[in-house]
């Protein structure tokens, strides 16, 4: 076993420095061993000469090549980081000889997602000591998604091209790339109002510190406003609500049962739904709501809804389009479970749902969602457009226009996406079926 293992180190010392040769110098060794062979048969001394010389140049080459203490750093940046399908964004590497000596010709290679194009290659020329050198090249995704770009690796050659030095590095960046993002127009939101915190604001002067505000405690609250008094009167964990102003509160539900979405790709109407939450979320935000999306992951029935929402705006709207360039379909009890976390998210606020086909089942469910105080809007997509068979087009519309009705009845502000309407067309006809007590407006 030892003199195996020797034959094994021996072999690889030996034959180490040959794996650096490239196409040509494998070619050049080949051509002088064939003239050294060639003139031990035919006894000519010159020829034996120059198939020495010839075979030698490349194993030389290696040898000194593998023996240089060359230092390369490299460094990457993504910009931007978050981009809409369809969009570019530019990577940028930058790489630096931080050795004393002259580095050759050095072949740069990008690892890549193959979804966010070909792999890129770079050649760049000999670096002195100390010299930076940058390169750039877009990404760009037709899908959403979260991808590593690298790692990149560096081959470095002498100048005559025979020998090859390879060197790696580990370092990764991400690209998120977001849904597509449309603008919406302003409307009239029902329950729309402005401000921040648990409860409206009121005097404590008059209400005294036994009065305070208090509600069950949820996971992830601040145990300092954990109130004590109340705590051992109702013999559970109780807290102090935030005595600040109001502030709107929007829920976005995103259905994404697989069986509830028709069509393929970004012309599926998942995709579609998947675009009107994030457009929804960055609208909202604007609008100074604190936004927090539900779509059914196992865990978001029993976490506290705003525990880490502080205020509305861009970092909200963010952290939902972040979990929307990841979001997949799923199976049936995803809707469930979406309504379940958001009817512990949405008390005294706005929901706002992306729906796929609806049956009895799923309206009832919804139904439970509209509370007072609470105001629920329903964008229902069109799944029609993906149907060939105009009987079953026909049969699916009437049914999908059925749960409507039911669902407007339940107290809904409920809108059907008609066949290749923009969403921002959509959005506008937010209100058309708003009823007021119990009448069509």
């Amino acid at each position: 076993m030892t003199l195996r293992a020797s034959r094994r180190k021996l072999g690889r010392t030996l034959l180490g420095p040959l794996s650096r040769l490239t196409t040509r110098g494998r070619a050049v060794l080949a051509a002088g061993l064939t003239c050294a062979l060639c003139a031990v048969v035919l006894g000519q001394q010159d020829l034996l000469r120059v198939g020495v010389l010839l075979a030698l140049v490349p194993v030389l080459t290696v040898v000194v090549l593998g023996r240089s203490r060359y230092r390369l750093a490299c460094s990457r940046s993504v910009s931007p980081v978050r981009v809409e399908v369809g969009k570019a964004s530019q990577v940028v590497l930058e790489v630096a000889n931080v050795s004393s000596t002259r580095c050759g010709m050095v072949l740069a290679e990008e690892q890549v997602p193959y979804t966010l194009g070909t792999r890129p290659r770079f050649v760049l020329p000999g670096l002195e000591p100390g010299e930076r050198r940058a390169v750039s090249y877009p990404v760009r995704s037709d899908v959403r998604g979260r991808f590593l770009i690298g790692p990149l690796s560096l081959t470095l050659t002498d100048p005559f091209g025979m020998g090859e030095h390879r060197r790696s590095f580990t370092a990764r960046d991400q690209l998120i790339v977001i849904p597509r993002v449309v603008a919406l127009p302003p409307v009239q939101l029902p329950g729309d109002w402005s401000g921040s915190g648990d409860s409206r604001p009121r005097a404590v002067s008059a209400s005294g510190e036994d009065d305070v505000t208090t509600r069950e405690y949820h996971q992830g609250d601040d145990l300092r406003r954990v109130h004590w008094r109340s705590t051992a009167r109702r013999g559970e964990l109780m807290v102090r609500r935030e005595e600040q102003p109001w502030q709107s509160r929007a829920t976005l539900l995103l259905d994404r049962r697989r069986a509830a979405h028709r069509g393929d790709g970004s012309a599926s109407s998942f995709e579609w739904a998947v675009s009107a939450i994030g457009s929804v979320a960055v609208h909202l935000a604007a609008r100074g709501y604190a936004v927090r999306m539900v779509d059914g992951t196992e865990g978001q029935e029993s976490a506290n809804p705003w525990a880490h929402i502080s205020s509305g705006g861009e970092s909200t709207s963010s952290a939902v389009l972040d979990t929307l360039s990841a979001v997949s379909a799923g199976g049936e009890i995803e809707l469930r479970r979406a309504v379940h976390a958001a009817a512990r998210a949405a008390t005294g606020g706005l929901v706002v749902a992306a729906l796929g086909e609806i049956d009895a089942q799923d309206t009832s469910l919804l139904a439970s969602l509209h509370q007072a105080g609470t105001n629920c809007i329903a964008l229902v997509a069109d799944t029609t457009s993906a149907i060939n068979d105009a009987t079953l087009r026909a049969e699916v519309s009437a049914r999908t226009m059925a749960q409507v009705e039911q669902l407007r009845a339940a107290g809904w502000d409920v809108v059907p996406v008609r066949s290749q309407e923009p969403l921002d067309h959509t959005w506008r006809r937010i209100g058309a079926g708003r009823t007021v007590g119990g009448a069509r407006r």
